[in-house]
């Protein structure tokens, strides 16, 4: 039976989820509250409307945080800034402006959802050059979208913190008592004998 192309993209995202961000998180060695800090700070970053220099920011908060003594997963931190990326990264910052021009109390001013699709990707899909490409985005930032699209993603970087936190404390505490699990009726298998 032949699949449908919709299957295929849904089988490759599960593919890419799995290798990118649960198995780095499966086969890190470390305490499970520092993984957690890791995945909630990558999470955090990636809620907001600075695809491009999210992984930079990670690795400047990781260096910070060191500093401060208080350490999380790095490799996991930069994976989980992969959640924005250029094919989520439209309807994301969608998202962010409307959730920020709701929180500004502009609902009589909400553009549609292609007018920010075709300002992002005469930005950042267009063959300028870096620089000019930054610039271009420092412009969509100073203009009307980037302030409602500040504005809106700080929900959803709490909300990405905590939620992050949250689900790989407890992703981490259904590994171990499945490890458990298995321990003890290897035990019984082997009494039993």
């Amino acid at each position: 039976m032949r699949k449908s192309f919709s299957e295929k993209i849904i089988r490759y995202c599960k593919v890419v989820v799995y290798l990118h961000l649960i198995k780095p998180l499966i086969h890190s060695k470390a305490a499970p509250e520092y993984k957690a800090r890791g995945v909630a700070i990558g999470l955090a970053w990636s809620m907001t409307p600075l695809v491009g220099i999210q992984m930079a920011l990670v690795v400047f908060t990781w260096g910070l945080a060191k500093k401060l003594k208080w350490g999380f997963s790095l490799p996991l931190a930069l994976a989980w800034t992969w959640i924005t990326n250029v094919v989520t990264l439209v309807p994301i910052y969608y998202i962010f402006y409307v959730c920020g021009q709701i929180l500004r109390g502009h609902w009589h001013n909400i553009s549609g959802y292609q007018s920010l699709g075709r300002l992002i990707d005469h930005v950042f899909l267009s063959d300028a050059s870096w620089l000019v490409q930054f610039k271009e985005f420092l412009k969509l930032f100073v203009q009307d979208w980037g302030i409602s699209m500040f504005i809106g993603c700080i929900p959803f970087i709490i909300g990405g913190y905590i939620a992050g936190y949250k689900l790989t404390l407890k992703f981490e505490q259904m590994r171990h008592n499945k490890k458990l699990k298995k321990a003890t009726q290897m035990q019984a298998t082997t009494k039993g004998e």
